[in-house]
């Protein structure tokens, strides 16, 4: 009896580890099948990269992702082979509670088949009705004797489903195990792989380091792009907010011709910052309302590059500056708007891409790198308005939103705006 509740208990904990694994066997298998994917479009990238000769610090950062995503496939079937042996463990713990309840019920059923056939005789069975001392104790002598044949019966049907459920378990443990040695197996070639992409990866770095003085000049010049487009992006908005202070202005003086004064109209288009309406002071306000709350500019993606200053990802003593947030995103992907505003500036940044900017009372959201636009200036946009196609990049294949938040002309953390960055 101890025996059997301990193998109830181990049952019973194994039962509720399962039930705390969210995955299940196909969901894994599913997201195995989108890492294969993207690996496959990783490799696709790579030999596009290494045909047209370009920077080979693009081809390390396409093969570290692809390394990454291998990783991930590795622990998705390690996750997989960890669900199959604790299937395997359960499905024996059943056999074995079957094979005992088996034992047990053909103990009882060939003791009753011996008691049956020591008293098979009609003459015994009617001795036995006619020695009843009553009619009462007849007839609950006749009811026992039915009662009791529906019981072997009973019994007979039991031993033949419990025999069938054997069989059942049986062949399921068969079949995971197949399948568990076939996940081993497939594993074991994955780390094969892996091995020989970080081999690769390792290639890649010293040709790094012998032609890091060109690729430091690379990034330093990729650097200056930037810097120059920031001088682009400050520029415009100082021009919004210059336009924005104007029309304040002739509005206060068309409303109070008398009170308004040549100096007090000068002052306010000279601001630099917005002079907020009623109207302007409440957008704001919502817009702040909504700190860490906002949608992401992208439906679906991933943040490549964050906000501020940081080591690069190979030369960590080379800082790079970054005045927003880079989401990559899904080729093909639209940028949409993160809340309600007007658009003040639509701005081809360089012969390959354009940026939108929306303002919110004194607040800015702009989105860069997008190949073509659904708006125009002067439109009202509601949050999560498609905006326009985010640009897919010829070299790397990657589709990346540059995604910019202002107080006026000072850049705020986008991360901590948007919700769960």
């Amino acid at each position: 009896m101890s025996k059997l509740i301990l193998t109830l208990l181990l049952f019973f904990c194994f039962t509720i580890q399962m039930w705390s694994q969210p995955p299940t066997q196909e969901q894994l298998e599913e997201r195995k099948a989108k890492i294969q994917l993207e690996i496959q479009e990783k490799e696709q990238l790579l030999k596009s990269v290494r045909s047209k000769e370009k920077s080979v610090l693009t081809e390390m950062a396409l093969q570290k992702e692809k390394i990454g995503l291998k990783e991930k496939l590795i622990k998705t079937t390690e996750k997989q082979t960890k669900l199959l042996n604790n299937d395997i463990y359960i499905n024996q713990v059943k056999i074995n509670q079957l094979n005992t309840d088996l034992d047990q019920l053909r103990k009882d059923y060939a003791a009753m088949i011996v008691k049956s056939y020591k008293s098979r005789s009609e003459q015994s069975r009617a001795m036995f009705l006619l020695s009843s001392e009553n009619f009462l104790q007849a007839y609950k002598r006749a009811q026992y004797m039915k009662q009791y044949a529906s019981y072997r019966k009973m019994q007979g049907y039991e031993i033949e489903g419990k025999t069938k459920q054997l069989i059942g378990f049986t062949n399921k443990i068969v079949i995971q195990k197949t399948e568990k040695e076939k996940l081993i197996v497939e594993n074991e070639k994955e780390k094969e792989e892996l091995e020989k992409e970080k081999k690769v990866q390792e290639k890649i770095a010293m040709q790094i380091q012998k032609d890091k003085g060109k690729i430091t000049a690379e990034i330093k010049k990729k650097q200056q792009e930037t810097r120059k487009i920031d001088a682009q992006i400050q520029k415009l908005i100082r021009q919004a907010i210059a336009e924005s202070n104007r029309k304040t202005a002739a509005a206060k003086a068309k409303a109070n011709p008398k009170t308004t004064t040549a100096k007090s109209t000068k002052a306010l288009e000279n601001s630099t910052n917005i002079v907020l309406t009623s109207e302007g002071q409440l957008v704001a306000n919502n817009f702040k309302a909504n700190k860490g709350k906002l949608p992401w500019p992208v439906e679906k993606g991933a943040v490549s590059l964050p906000y501020g200053d940081q080591p690069h990802p190979i030369y960590k003593s080379l800082m790079i500056h970054n005045s927003g947030v880079e989401i990559t995103t899904e080729s093909g992907a639209s940028a949409r708007a993160v809340f309600g505003g007007e658009v003040t500036k639509i701005f081809r940044l360089s012969p390959l891409y354009i940026a939108v900017f929306i303002q919110h009372g004194d607040y800015f959201t702009v989105y860069q790198n997008l190949s073509s636009v659904n708006v125009s200036v002067g439109d009202k946009v509601s949050t999560k308005q498609v905006l326009g196609k985010i640009r897919t990049n010829g070299d790397t294949g990657k589709t990346v939103l540059k995604f910019l938040i202002l107080q006026n002309s000072t850049y705020n953390n986008p991360a901590t705006w948007l919700y769960n960055m």
